[in-house]
């Protein structure tokens, strides 16, 4: 039974709930009711009106529909609940419908489950988005099929029928995706783990703990590939099965990718040392993405030429908000950083430059410690302009410091992008760098990071 069968076999004449009618569910709760589904949705909006466009076509389905306040009871009573990873999986009427029996899975788990060709899963802190998308154009590089999904793409289980075994489905992972996943890929990457969504988790160990699930179910015929100077991740070599490999920029390694002092990366296994790639020719900005070519090379090693791998090095320029050029106008650069959501991202892209710079943060607060990012500030940065709630967080994060000093740095406060774009504006001297990079979620004001980002550029393309 081919692969989209067997999903149509499991939907077909069961009740399926769905929590939310987001990206992916758009696309599933058609199909799921093709498949011969029962299909109910679950979602806080009290409306069909409120779901847009969306809701046009919700009303030509024959679904069930709980929607406002209660939206949760529509759980009650079903064989499968396809779970957003935005819902905490442990919501306590979640795992009520568990313990009584129901299936309770994602677009991704599923498609985990039915997928016929190898998986390649990247999950972190920072770097997940680039170093798979380095590794998605290096298979393509070598002449594979690519399917790309998880935390970006498209959703793949609606793409099911199209997936071959001879292709390769390449995939981003969140801690939220991993946490209730029971399944892991044949190649699995984890760039590092830092304190990050500690506002979902009810601590540290279990952001942690969800991370690790992309490592647990893997068996012997598979390959990990772990950040060897994160603490975190080069610990998870305890939890792997299969061929164990590290990457880093700052050593030297007998299994894995890394920076060679003679500025070459290189792939060391069997006591055999393989120049790959120049650190001169690669064109993305920053050391991080030096390590995130490394962690690309150590996860297509033996299943993509070294010239494939060359040739991607040598010629991806970046993915949209991160260090993102911008505009160069009255000679100051403007960079969209948009994506650094948490301090350890904001850090990387500061020591990209070789200046100090003008710096727009601040965000939705949630719950990490700004103390780390404060030394960086005093080093890499000339005009601090804070906004959003984490604003007088990283205020009092730098003052604290002690190599603080009043006038250290010119702190300026905006209640919003366009004020912060004017101040910069204002702060900045020919020669000068402008980066967005904030520290922070976006949610106080932006549904996303890639909204945020999007409106800082269109500001930053509209100046006179």
């Amino acid at each position: 039974m081919q692969p989209a069968e067997q999903l149509r076999a499991m939907i077909q004449g069961r009740k399926v709930a769905f929590i939310g009618c987001g990206v992916s569910h758009k696309q599933l709760i058609p199909q799921f009711v093709k498949m011969g589904g029962e299909v109910t949705l679950c979602d806080q909006k009290a409306f069909l009106e409120e779901f847009g466009k969306t809701g046009e076509m919700l009303k030509e389905l024959p679904i069930r529909l709980s929607l406002g306040r209660d939206y949760l009871k529509g759980l009650e009573g079903q064989d499968i609940i396809m779970r957003t990873p935005g819902f905490e999986y442990y919501t306590p009427a979640l795992q009520e419908a568990g313990a009584k029996g129901a299936k309770i899975t994602s677009e991704m788990e599923l498609f985990f489950e039915f997928c016929p060709c190898p998986l390649v899963a990247v999950t972190g802190s920072d770097g997940k988005t680039t170093t798979t998308t380095l590794i998605a154009k290096m298979f393509e590089a070598a002449g594979r099929k690519v399917w790309l999904g998880g935390n970006i793409g498209t959703p793949l289980l609606p793409l099911l029928d199209q997936v071959g075994p001879e292709d390769v489905a390449v995939v981003e992972l969140s801690s939220f995706q991993l946490i209730s996943m029971r399944k892991s890929p044949k190649i699995a990457v984890v760039t590092n783990v830092t304190p990050n969504h500690l506002d979902h988790h009810k601590d540290m160990q279990e952001y942690i703990d969800a991370k690790r699930n992309i490592l647990l179910y893997q068996d012997a015929d598979s390959r990990q590939v772990l950040g060897l100077e994160n603490d975190v991740s080069r610990g998870m070599a305890s939890d792997c099965k299969g061929t164990q490999v590290w990457f880093t920029r700052l050593r030297e390694t007998d299994r894995g990718a890394f920076l060679r002092s003679d500025g070459w990366l290189c792939y060391a296994q069997d006591g055999v040392v393989t120049p790959v790639l120049e650190q001169s020719k690669v064109k993305l900005r920053g050391l991080h993405n030096i390590e995130n070519l490394l962690a690309a090379i150590a996860a297509v090693w033996g299943s993509v030429p070294v010239e494939a791998m060359a040739q991607v090095g040598s010629t991806f320029t970046g993915v949209e908000h991160r260090i993102e050029p911008v505009r160069t106008l009255d000679g100051v650069t403007y960079y969209n950083d948009s994506i650094a959501s948490s301090p350890t991202r904001t850090i990387a892209g500061l020591r990209s430059f070789d200046q100090k710079i003008i710096l727009i943060a601040g965000g939705y607060d949630k719950k990490i410690p700004y103390e780390p990012l404060a030394p960086e500030l005093l080093a890499h940065v000339k005009t601090l302009i804070l906004m959003g709630a984490t604003g007088p967080r990283i205020e009092a994060a730098l003052k604290a410091n002690p190599d603080y000093k009043e006038g250290a740095i010119n702190i300026l406060h905006a209640e919003g992008m366009e004020e912060a774009v004017a101040l910069a504006r204002q702060a900045a001297q020919p020669g000068d760098v402008v980066s967005l990079s904030p520290a922070s979620a976006s949610f106080d004001l932006y549904p996303n990071f890639e909204v945020r980002g999007r409106h800082y550029k269109e500001i930053v393309n509209n100046l006179k």
